[in-house]
């Protein structure tokens, strides 16, 4: 591996960022045989999609990339101080990885779980694809830092920073380059947190993108439109196509060169609202039944997220398990919640007895695992809000709240026990974080408000859109006694990302005295609001 500098990496980052270069050529071996006087040559492969990691941990991380054609991914890990400059002695650290076969059985992605990695190091990355021959393809260049290990194991602060949000390119709101793409992304970046967690509607499979959108105000907002965006996604290739497209814009690649990311998927990735067995009756659609656009819409998601492999090298979770813990060390716990695959129909959740949001198995998975977490903070990050009421209809609801003030009901009661088990098991530090409604806002959850009070006080923020239409504020159930102590939307509904006061993401700083500060920011990177949480002990 070539030594890394801080101007290599800086300069890695960049190109890593921007659009993929024509690739050059290579000659082939001159042992090759060819007709006298010609010259056989090959395109090597590209990395058209750029290059992320995801769910970062004190000692491992997942690799990925994209390849313009059968490859096998390349990774080279070298961990540096913040100048670049290679660590030495008891902290040098320098490995080479391999990753799966990237084929079109996998749109050319491919993944590596990097294990056994060094806690609280900062490591430069490249990555390349070879193709069957053993010829390297472009580079590109990147890095990412493991969480803070235990004092006595790492050597670096005991602090760190994340940023969250959710929905991407909705309501028809696709990448404009005549503004700089998506800069919410940008905005998060230049924020220099250690990770992301992207809260869901990662794409919007169901909302076409049109080349042009007149705005109420007579502007032409104009977007990058491939032949997949330009209708809903029913076929695989559709889906892949969505997250294909996000990695266009310069402003996300730029992001997952350089910060890893937490991946959680919710309606958008498959069709608007959704629950299993649905049968839906938009008519855009050729195949309606939502099981099999849904497992269509998992699988591309599964093949584009940076998230783990099985063991025994295949794509993607379990069969039937998208839900997860990232543990970031002594300090914090993250809890990725799958609020849309074990879900009961949208009814309007006033049933007498328990229905299903996260279903019985995640549920005693989210109690189990967060009551015996020994971090600091346990930020249990949901795809739909708990508070907030989410209409699917006139009458059905789409979260879990159902306009009711009242003792809990239908899919209130399955979030009512994991409340209680928390306070039964004496679970101190315990954070929500969402998107989904497209405003940002503070949430404070108190059993003296609440008509159920089972439940130890608690806060909610929530965050987004990053780049999708605006709407809300919306109005709140006080079955869990929420006050809303901030909230901030847009000038009217569906409002373009054109604005960028009215993008939202949220940001969080957790310094070595374990204070947890929360801020909501707009697109500019304006802190909106600030809320400092002093841990119990």
């Amino acid at each position: 591996m070539t030594p890394f500098t801080r101007r290599n990496i800086l300069k890695g980052a960049i190109a890593a960022a921007g659009a993929a270069a024509v690739a050059p050529s290579f000659v082939a071996p001159a042992h090759a045989a060819r007709p006298s006087g010609v010259a056989l040559v090959r395109n090597r492969l590209t990395l058209p999609s750029g290059i992320a990691t995801g769910d970062v941990t004190a000692d491992s991380g997942v690799l990925w990339s994209r390849a313009s054609g059968p490859g096998r991914l390349v990774a080279g890990l070298l961990a540096v101080d913040d100048d670049g400059s290679p660590l030495r002695g008891g902290r040098a650290f320098r490995r080479v990885l391999r990753g799966t076969a990237a084929s079109e059985a996998t749109d050319f992605t491919s993944k590596i779980n990097a294990r056994d990695l060094p806690a609280g190091t900062r490591f430069a990355l490249t990555m390349h694809f070879e193709d069957p021959e053993g010829h390297a393809g472009e580079t590109a260049r990147g890095s990412f830092s493991t969480a803070p290990g235990t004092l006595s194991s790492s050597r670096t602060p005991r602090r760190q920073s994340f940023v969250w949000t959710g929905d991407t390119a909705g309501q028809g709101w696709g990448i404009n380059e005549e503004i700089g793409g998506m800069r919410g992304y940008a905005a998060m970046h230049a924020t220099k947190p250690d990770f992301f967690i992207h809260s869901g509607d990662t794409i919007y499979a169901d909302g076409p993108i049109a080349a042009q959108v007149t705005e109420p105000d007579g502007q032409i907002w104009r977007n990058l439109v491939t032949e997949e965006v330009s209708k809903v996604a029913e076929t695989l290739d559709e889906f892949r196509g969505r997250h294909r497209y996000n990695m266009m814009d310069k402003n996300i690649r730029a992001l997952y060169a350089e910060v890893p990311v937490i991946a959680q998927w919710d309606d958008h990735e498959t069709h608007n609202n959704w629950y299993p067995g649905q049968v839906i009756t938009d008519t855009r659609y050729t195949e309606r039944r939502v099981d099999v656009l849904a497992a269509r819409g998992r699988q591309a998601w599964q093949e584009y997220q940076p998230i783990a492999q099985l063991s025994d090298g295949t794509t993607g979770f379990e069969p039937a398990r998208i839900y997860r813990k990232i543990s970031r060390g002594p300090q914090l716990d993250v809890f990725c919640l799958d609020m849309r695959t074990f879900k009961d129909p949208n009814t309007d959740g006033k049933e007498a007895g328990l229905t299903h949001i996260l279903g019985e198995e995640q549920a005693r998975w989210l109690i189990t695992e967060v009551s015996k977490s020994r971090a600091t903070w346990k930020v249990i990050s949901a795809d739909l809000p708990l508070g907030i009421i989410v209409p699917d209809g006139p009458v059905n609801q789409e979260s879990l709240s159902n306009r009711d003030a009242g003792a809990p009901l239908g899919k209130e009661l399955e979030i009512a026990g994991v409340l209680s088990a928390f306070k039964r098991n004496r679970v101190k530090n315990v954070v929500w974080l969402t998107a989904d409604v497209h405003y940002c806002a503070a949430h404070q959850y108190s059993p003296e408000r609440a008509a159920f009070q089972d439940f130890d006080p608690f806060w909610e923020f929530v965050a987004g859109p990053i780049n999708a239409g605006t709407f809300g504020p919306s109005q709140m159930d006080g079955t869990f006694g929420p006050e809303v102590a901030f909230f901030k939307a847009g000038a009217y509904a569906n409002q373009s990302p054109r604005n960028r006061e009215s993008q939202y993401f949220g940001h969080v700083d957790l310094g070595e005295d374990d204070v947890f500060t929360v801020s909501l920011r707009n697109a500019n990177g304006t802190v909106l609001w600030s809320k400092d949480l002093h841990p119990e002990r």
